[in-house]
């Protein structure tokens, strides 16, 4: 598969993706909306393996690796579901575009991938900046919002450290492979905990929450993650995190139009920073080196 086709189709999955989480959940419960949609994604990645005879490798590496991925799918998909009851879902994609900062720390901590240069230093106080505008503007969401956006950033903690492990370990294993591995250690653990928590099944289920529900296990588990796995393959681990670039912009819009979201300046102030921060966090150090060089040319 050709890896530009690949990092646009995560783009595209991704911007819908927090909209669909909200629409989901409505009237049947976060960990129904999770659990089901888990369920459905790990029988279709079955399926899908099975007819084009897609092996899942068994060595010690490829266990690690379904290991570290399903425990961050387990820990940032729980987070993000539990954090869409108190956010609107554009700030959900927006403070997630904090992930190729804390992952570009993580990759220079375990990767050696890249170092801490002044314009990234400088692109990680600008993103922590942006968050701070938005916590300002949280408020006129209700006091529970902060809550959402805690949960958010342990989402991005936990996304993080998942990818920079499954890079660190870099076994040689498909990313359909991983997609399934770590769904099945996820699935067990989603519905432990919803066993533990006595959530109980709803007796009616929404039509547009079932919609959500069948697109995200279809299209955002399996294909969303088996594009994900395949490009953050082939890609650092820190270009792959700059996909959550892109994504805040357009699921802000998505959130406004489709679900009647309002875009508050301190929103709007605090995402431009985030961006800039993370713009300034990939492209800092080599824009210097450009200006240099045409001062010097």
């Amino acid at each position: 598969m050709s890896i530009p086709a690949a990092y646009i189709g995560v783009i595209l999955i991704w911007s819908t993706t927090p909209l669909a989480i909200q629409w989901s959940s409505d009237d049947v419960g976060f960990l129904f909306g999770i659990t089901s949609r888990m369920i459905i994604g790990v029988l279709v990645g079955l399926l899908i393996a099975g007819i084009f005879s897609v092996r899942l490798p068994r060595h010690a590496d490829a266990c690690r690796t379904y290991l570290a991925a399903g425990l961050g799918l387990f820990f940032a998909m729980t987070a993000v579901y539990w954090s869409s009851r108190f956010i609107p879902s554009g700030w959900m994609s927006v403070i997630f575009g904090l992930a190729p900062i804390i992952t570009g720390v993580m990759a220079t901590l375990w990767l050696a991938e890249q170092t801490l240069t002044p314009a990234r230093i400088t692109g990680m106080l600008l993103g922590l900046a942006g968050l701070a505008i938005m916590l300002l503007g949280s408020q006129q969401l209700g006091h529970n919002a902060n809550y959402g956006i805690a949960g958010m950033l342990f989402s991005v903690i936990a996304y993080s450290a998942s990818a920079v492990v499954v890079k660190r370990i870099a076994a040689d294993v498909p990313a359909l492979a991983t997609t399934i591995g770590g769904l099945v250690v996820t699935v067990p653990l989603l519905l432990l905990l919803y066993i533990l928590t006595g959530e109980p099944i709803p007796a009616f289920i929404p039509p547009r929450a079932a919609a959500s529900i069948l697109y995200l296990g279809l299209i955002g588990s399996v294909l969303g993650f088996a594009l994900y796995y395949y490009v953050l393959r082939h890609v650092d681990a820190t270009r792959v995190a700059l996909i959550t670039l892109i994504t805040p912009i357009a699921a802000l819009m998505l959130g406004h139009f489709l679900n009647g979201e309002v875009l508050q300046t301190e929103a709007l102030i605090g995402s431009a920073t985030i961006l800039s921060g993370l713009l300034l966090f990939e492209y800092g150090q080599q824009a210097g080196k450009w200006v240099r060089d045409a001062l010097i040319g």
